[in-house]
């Protein structure tokens, strides 16, 4: 990662301000039926997942890859059916976790930049791909 994306890592708070945005996040994923309808009963396994990755993304340790190998994210998403709207609506809870942690703006601007559209390429509502669960399964 660059230094740049370390530097949004910081201004998040680091592992603990990452780990805030997940709880935040997913709060609003509770109160939205239709949104939760589209999780497994137990979050906290995608809570976990969800925090590892972002803390890695933005350039914290490699933990992530090393419990559940590479992120294939869109892969580990096909059990999942995801319309344009959902990708929106995640975004949109996203978004309002960060503002609410406190993230600045600017900081921000770069992270929605890049989850615009990978949140966008989970999209897989008319694709013909394997629904069955992956669960935590290693991949490589």
């Amino acid at each position: 990662m660059t230094r740049q994306a370390t530097s949004i890592l910081e201004l998040a708070g680091g592992a603990a301000g990452i780990f805030a945005i997940v709880e935040d996040f997913y709060r609003r994923i509770e109160a939205d039926e239709r949104m939760r309808s589209l999780y497994p009963a137990d979050l906290e396994p995608g809570k976990e997942k969800l925090r590892l990755f972002l803390v890695q993304w933005l350039g914290g340790p490699p933990k992530y890859t090393e419990k559940y190998g590479h992120p294939r994210l869109r892969l580990r998403h096909f059990p999942f059916v995801i319309g344009e709207w959902h990708a929106g609506r995640w975004l949109r809870y996203m978004r309002e976790a960060w503002t609410a942690n406190g993230v600045p703006v600017e900081a921000m601007n770069v992270v929605f930049e890049r989850l615009g559209p990978l949140a966008h390429h989970m999209v897989n509502d008319k694709d013909d791909v394997p629904r069955t669960p992956l669960g935590d399964v290693r991949l490589s």
